[in-house]
């Protein structure tokens, strides 16, 4: 009974978290969960799936649930000082935007909410 295991701590896991898992932080996902509730309030969505895993954490957006994703928003801390850790993959794979901030990479999807008013 004398072995000691120490408890992992922050530092030894990592900025990333438990075992290098990529995540989104309480704010990008707050973020994100409001464009999906505007989204699916206009009948565009109806589900959603987040993967998280060592290298991404990828949030996706669906029509119906037995289909391909719409949109997935992918946050790749690897790239942050390349490309842009976000991005913006439609449904055929094809990456629309990438940036730095989270704002930009889901504008085109904020615009499909807008409908032009007419006489």
């Amino acid at each position: 009974m004398s072995n000691v295991t120490p408890f992992p701590s922050q530092a030894a896991r990592g900025a990333a978290g438990p075992a290098g898992q990529t995540g989104f932080d309480r704010l990008e996902l707050q973020r994100i969960m409001d464009l999906y509730g505007r989204m699916v309030a206009a009948g565009h969505w109806r589900d959603y799936a987040i993967d998280m895993g060592r290298e991404a954490a990828i949030f996706s957006a669906f029509r119906r649930s037995a289909e391909r994703p719409e949109f997935r928003i992918e946050k790749r801390p690897s790239l942050r000082h390349r490309q842009g850790m976000w991005a913006l993959i439609g449904e055929a794979g094809h990456v629309l935007k990438r940036g730095a901030e989270l704002q930009g990479i889901l504008a085109p999807v904020e615009r499909r909410l807008l409908k032009i008013v007419g006489d």
